[in-house]
Formats: C-alpha cells, structure tokens, sequence
C-alpha cells in the first residue's frame, strides 16, 4: 500500500482513538492485569466489543506513556499482509516521533503478524495486543512467542461494571439502594454486558451486526468454511438453546454435515471466536470429562437480542450463564478449574476445583418457591456434595436470602445480583 494512504488511513485511526480522552469509562480489574513494565507482549483477548480497545488504551494512558496505535480491523487495511507491517512501523515514527510503546487491535487479521511483533520485542519495544480468536493467537503464541507474552482474557461488563457505567450505589444497604440494585440486575440480565448496549436503541440491529461480523469474518472467511447456511444454522440454534449438552451426532443429523468430525470443528470455530463458551463434566476420569460439553453463550444478550431468535424469557438460562461467566472472571484467573456434575441421579450447575479438590459447589435456580424445584435443587448439591467431597454448598436464585441445614450440610442460599458484587467468597481461596 502507498505510505500515504497508509499515514491518512492511521492518522484518522489516531485522531479516532483521541476522542476517548473525553469520555468516562469504568475501571475494569484486567486493566490491573496489564503490566506495561513487561519484556512480554500483553495480549488482551475475548469477543467483538466487549471492551478489549478501551481497556487497553486506559491502561496506557493512566500510566502516561507515550505509545503508537494501528486497528487492523479497519476494512482500508484489509488487504495487508506480513510484508507490510515494516511500513506501517515506518509511517506510525513519521505520525507519532519516537515511541517504546505499540498498541495493535485486532492484530490476528494480519498473516505471520508474530513475526513482526517477535522482531519488536528483540529491540525492547512493549507491545500491547487485542485479538478475537483464541486459537489463531494462541497457537501462535505458543509456537513463536514462547515465554514472551501474557495473555489476559476480557469477557462484557460483569454486572458490577454495569451499575458503575450506571451510577448505581453496589454498598449501601438501606431499602431504596438495594431496590435500585435489583432493578438494575433486572435490565442487566435481559439487556446483557456490552459496552455500547448502555448508549445505543436499536438493540437487535447491534446485536444481529455483532453476530453477523463474528460468523462472517471471524470464522467462515477465516476458516474458509463451504457450507455456510448450515454453519450459521447450526450456530443461531445453539445460540437458541444455551446452555445445553452438546451431541456432535445430533448435530450432524440436524443439520445434514457429513460427519460429526464437522459439527465438532464448527462448535471449535464459535469457541474460538468467543460466541460461544465450553464447560467440562466433572470426572476422575479424563476421557469422560472431554465428552458432554456443555456450552454457554458469552453473554445472555446473544440469547434473544437476535432477529428471529424466537426465544422467551428464559429467566433460568440467563441466570445460570451470568454465574457461569461471574465464576470465570473470579476463579478461572486464580487457576481454578470450573465443571459441572452429572450422573444418573442428578446434577449440580458447577463445582468449583483446585486441582481435585473440590472447593463449591453451586446450584442455579431462578425461582424455588415450588415445593418440587426446592427439593430438586437442595438434592442436586447435596449429591455433588456426597460424591465430590465439597463442604462449601451454594445455591443462587433470584431473591432468596437464607440458610438451609439438610442432612447435615449447611446451604447459603443468596440472590445472584448480592453475590456477583461481592469480591471475595470464604472457599479457601488463596
């Protein structure tokens, strides 16, 4: 590409970037995960807009150092490849003058971009990196960056960022801020935690853009899928019924593919792509922990916010996939491992591991004030109790607030918009 073009195309990228100096943004924990001192690349990864641009740049900016930034997500540099890369670190000295900082967005669209930032980091240049696809970067990292990167994983706003995006009180415990938190967990659970979901109206075209931006180029273009009715088909019915057992056979029968070994590689590609989001089965036994995924959206907004979705309220799937996502940013990150526990005579929601120790248990339910659903979750926990060994037994609802002894097991039953605001639960954490 002519240089010229290239220092309009990233001057407007800049002057673009700029314009968030004057807008408020909350600070999010990853940001803290950022460490700009580093000899390492940081890279921040997750789904389209959740946020993984603004973190970065606040990041860079609260600790005032001075940096270049290129988006590759820009349909004006589409056609580059790694042969340009040595260009656009020219025309970013000419824009900026010296720098040791580099921020690169979307760099998993560039071919062999490792190359490049592996060369950077020999001359002692930090580097701070988004991405949308976990296996392109991932792979990559590990192959050509070894030892030299920390990769830091970005969900949408928990529900603790949204009520301080919305200026809600989470401390105070007199009866109007506690009304005001409810309300609010209300329209979080329905509305889901993306950013720009907070500032915009038309919430199905977001969405549906979003959707169609993911399946288009962060999975068929780049995996060169063929058949792409029935991959999007495939992907929009998943979406429809998450969270749910994944049955690769039932799957490749429903939707006419070949071979489960393809329904398999296109639930891979939407993981990849973040859409959608894996938990394994608790087992001793490893084979039987990688076989009945469950899957879960990335967030309760892809659940209806979709055209022709033709889903309900779904009050009890969104709950049980805000606590999914809530234990991921609080225990995933501390090296815990996350599953849930089935056998023939009942299941559990999540057991909460370090390495075979099981640290909580937790049910999900939005509403036990049935007689039958009561006891169907009570005996869930106490089973995942019995045969993991997990003394520490939760069970989330949407409004209850009360302790249960049964069988000599004490159960803290508590409303899922309390406990996600609180940072820290008495698991034996470290």
């Amino acid at each position: 590409m002519d240089k010229r073009i290239l220092e309009t195309i990233l001057a407007d990228q800049a002057e673009e970037l700029s314009l968030k100096r004057t807008m408020r943004f909350c600070k999010r924990k990853e940001e803290s995960l950022i460490d700009l001192k580093s000899s390492q690349a940081q890279v921040v990864i997750g789904v389209r807009r959740s946020g993984k641009s603004t973190l970065c740049y606040n990041a860079l900016i609260r600790k005032r150092v001075k940096f270049a930034y290129v988006n590759f997500d820009d349909e004006r540099l589409i056609h580059l490849t790694g042969n340009d890369l040595n260009d656009i670190l020219e025309v970013l000295y000419k824009i900026n003058g010296d720098f040791n900082y580099l921020f690169i967005d979307e760099i998993q669209n560039i071919p062999e971009w490792y190359l490049f930032v592996n060369r950077l980091l020999r001359k002692q240049m930090h580097i701070v990196i988004t991405g949308s696809n976990a296996k392109l970067l991932s792979g990559e990292l590990a192959t050509h960056l070894t030892g030299r990167h920390h990769s830091i994983p970005l969900y949408p706003f928990s529900f603790a960022e949204y009520c301080d995006v919305r200026n809600i009180d989470v401390k105070s415990r007199t009866t109007k801020a506690i009304a005001a938190r409810r309300a609010a967990f209300d329209d979080y659970m329905r509305q889901g935690g993306f950013p720009e979901l907070l500032s915009i109206n038309d919430e199905k075209d977001y969405i549906d853009e979003l959707v169609n931006n993911i399946l288009k180029r962060d999975i068929e273009q780049r995996f060169k899928i063929i058949h792409t009715s029935a991959f999007e088909e495939m992907s929009h019915h998943l979406l429809n019924i998450a969270p749910t057992i994944v049955v690769d056979k039932a799957l490749k029968e429903t939707f006419g593919f070949k071979s489960q070994h393809t329904a398999k590689n296109y639930l891979s590609y939407l993981k990849q792509a973040y859409m959608l989001i894996g938990l394994h089965k608790y087992s001793a036994k490893s084979r039987q922990r990688i076989t009945g995924e469950k899957v879960y959206p990335i967030d309760v907004a892809l659940m209806n916010k979709r055209s022709d979705a033709f889903a309900g309220e779904n009050l009890g799937w969104r709950l049980e996939t805000i606590v999914y996502l809530e234990l991921l940013r609080k225990y995933k990150r501390q090296g815990f491992d996350i599953y849930y526990f089935s056998d023939r005579s009942g299941e559990c929601d999540f057991v909460v591991c370090e390495n075979r120790k099981a640290l909580l248990a937790v049910q999900v339910s939005y509403d036990i004030s049935s007689d039958k659903t009561r006891k169907r979750e009570i005996a869930g926990l106490l089973l995942a109790a019995r045969k993991t060994g997990c003394e520490n037994l939760l069970l989330l609802t949407d409004h209850d607030d009360m302790d249960i002894t049964h069988d000599g097991y004490t159960i803290s039953v508590r409303p899922v918009f309390d406990y996600v605001l609180k940072s820290q639960h008495n698991i034996g954490i470290r």
